[in-house]
């Protein structure tokens, strides 16, 4: 049986900044791992939280069919977002418990959407600690900041 995982991380360069956002996607068959894809991306002017989003987006977007998968994201705020204040902003109507608007709702909304279609298991790594499916994810998101960073020229 194939079991499919999705590590991703977003990063920023100042916050607000240019920032990126990159996922691997592993797909294994016990300890084989069967296939691999990368994605990543950046903007000029972002946050790191809308990053690491985006990344678990991308992540779940790229997915051709609905499937099983496993998200590993170091964001405290993606994995509780997603697993717990959710449900209460959307009963809230996209507020918050304090009755604000609730930030980076359009991304909340397609990060929901995207989940949708899949059935996902979210888990959360301490960032920066030596996990090399994470420390990959951290390579690509600062790979798709790159191209924005003041100083960037094409190659």
């Amino acid at each position: 049986m194939t079991n499919l995982y999705a590590y991703t991380d977003g990063a920023c360069s100042g916050n607000p900044g240019p920032g990126g956002w990159g996922a691997l996607l592993i797909a294994r068959d016990g300890d084989t791992v069967v296939r691999t894809r990368e994605l990543n991306g950046g903007e000029a002017d972002t946050t790191n939280n809308r990053m690491e989003l985006l990344a678990a987006i991308h992540a779940l977007e790229t997915l051709s069919r609905a499937s099983e998968v496993t998200v590993i994201t170091d964001s405290a705020y993606v994995k509780g977002g997603v697993t717990q204040w959710i449900h209460g902003w959307k009963r809230n109507g996209w507020k918050t418990s304090q009755k604000k608007p609730v930030k980076n709702e359009d991304l909340w909304r397609r990060l929901d959407a995207a989940a949708a279609r899949h059935s996902v298991i979210w888990e959360w790594v301490k960032g920066h600690a030596g996990h090399p499916e994470n420390e990959r994810a951290d390579e690509l998101a600062r790979a798709g900041m790159a191209p924005y960073k003041p100083g960037h020229s094409a190659k």
